[in-house]
């Protein structure tokens, strides 16, 4: 009976987590941001980064914000994903994701 119930659990977690994994990606794309915004002022000591569409700004300041970006974005949804997950486990005894690819 316990290895049937322990079942049910795993296919309701991934459900279940949905909402938190989602409430915690929009935290870590927040946090992300004002942490892109400080990391940029501290490279460049400006305050807005550069827009790939900005005609004043160089290939070499446009690439360079992009990979910043995308590095504090990545580290910050790896770190929510991972959190949430393990915090989960923890509670329930039973990994919130049933299958073990990865998101993307």
């Amino acid at each position: 009976m316990a290895k049937k119930n322990n079942k049910q659990k795993k296919l309701k977690l991934p459900l279940a987590y949905k909402p938190l994994g989602f409430a915690l990606g929009w935290a870590s794309g927040a946090l992300a941001g004002i942490a892109f915004r400080k990391t940029w002022m501290a490279i460049r000591n400006e305050e807005d980064a550069p827009d790939a569409l900005d005609r004043e700004r160089g290939w070499g300041e446009i690439l360079l914000a992009a990979a910043v970006q995308g590095a504090l974005f990545a580290v910050a949804r790896s770190l929510a994903d991972r959190t949430g997950a393990k915090a989960i486990e923890r509670k329930t005894g039973v990994w919130p994701v049933a299958d073990q690819g990865g998101r993307d």
